[in-house]
């Protein structure tokens, strides 16, 4: 009957794009907390360790900080080297130059922030460095997780949302949070030490080999292989020479009484039986 077609039930474009809308969101969340859980590591393993020797609400202010400036040289990564790699309009050499101009622009803007003299005089440089670079770094691993699970033309076969990609997704995370935060919490140390320049332009090649290798790890996952060795190789180095180099001689040895304290109160408490009193030292 000519009446026929118009009894069937008509569906709204709103309900068609209804589920493709509700899958770009989820992957969004989805790609900003896994983003985010580098801030997570990175503020719980050092700087919360750190409570009474430092200024917390400026280590919070200076994450803020980063997580701002992360966000908007995260869209230079991912509109420049991201886009013109997934286009094949953007070769190596290219590719190499744009990550040392965006990697010397961060270099320039954490010297800006952690030279300035009341921060000198606080010598807070280091630790703020260190909440600074998470920020950096969680924002632009943000940006490539979400570019890894909810662009469909991203030409990767590695795309998409699946336990291969979720790894990836987790090590980006890790390895661009620590990864920013030990160079800024170096290039911190060192301008304490009076040195600027030459901080300045080794931090911009360790930043640059950072982004260039997180962003093909999209295409070639096993790059992101190229971070870990030199996270683990240096973190020991962040925890005992470049966090605590703003501390006053009487400050350090404080500190370093609390670690041994704490780690001898945690061995006491796993060791003893229920019931037991722990004889504290103290």
């Amino acid at each position: 009957m000519w009446f026929e077609g118009y009894l069937e039930p008509r569906v709204s474009k709103r309900e068609c794009l209804c589920p493709i809308m509700s899958a770009e969101i989820w992957g969004t969340q989805l790609s900003f907390a896994i983003g985010l859980l580098g801030v997570y590591l990175g503020w719980k393993g050092v700087i919360s360790r750190m409570t009474g020797f430092f200024d917390m609400a400026g280590a919070v202010k200076y994450l803020l900080y980063g997580i701002v400036s992360g966000m908007i040289l995260a869209i230079s990564i991912d509109t420049i080297i991201l886009g013109g790699i997934n286009q094949s309009s953007l070769n190596i050499l290219n590719a190499v130059t744009i990550s040392l101009l965006i990697a010397l622009t961060e270099s320039s803007f954490v010297l800006f922030l952690l030279s300035r003299k009341r921060l000198i005089e606080l010598r807070g440089a280091p630790p703020f460095g260190w909440s600074l670079g998470l920020g950096i770094g969680s924002m632009q691993a943000s940006i490539l997780i979400y570019r890894l699970f909810v662009d469909s033309n991203l030409n990767s076969q590695y795309s998409g949302v699946g336990l291969i990609t979720i790894a990836l997704a987790f090590f980006i995370s890790i390895c661009s949070g620590l990864g920013q935060a030990l160079i800024s919490s170096w290039q911190g140390s060192m301008i304490l030490d009076q040195y600027r320049f030459r901080p300045l332009i080794f931090s911009s090649i360790f930043r640059a080999v950072l982004i260039l290798s997180l962003t093909l790890s999209i295409f070639v996952p096993i790059l992101i292989l190229i971070n870990i060795p030199a996270i683990m190789y240096y973190w020991p180095y962040a925890q005992k020479k470049w966090l605590i180099s703003g501390m006053t001689p009487a400050a350090k040895q404080a500190y370093r009484r609390t670690l041994r304290q704490s780690s001898k109160h945690k061995n006491k408490a796993a060791s003893r039986e229920k019931g037991e009193i722990i004889v504290s030292d103290e």
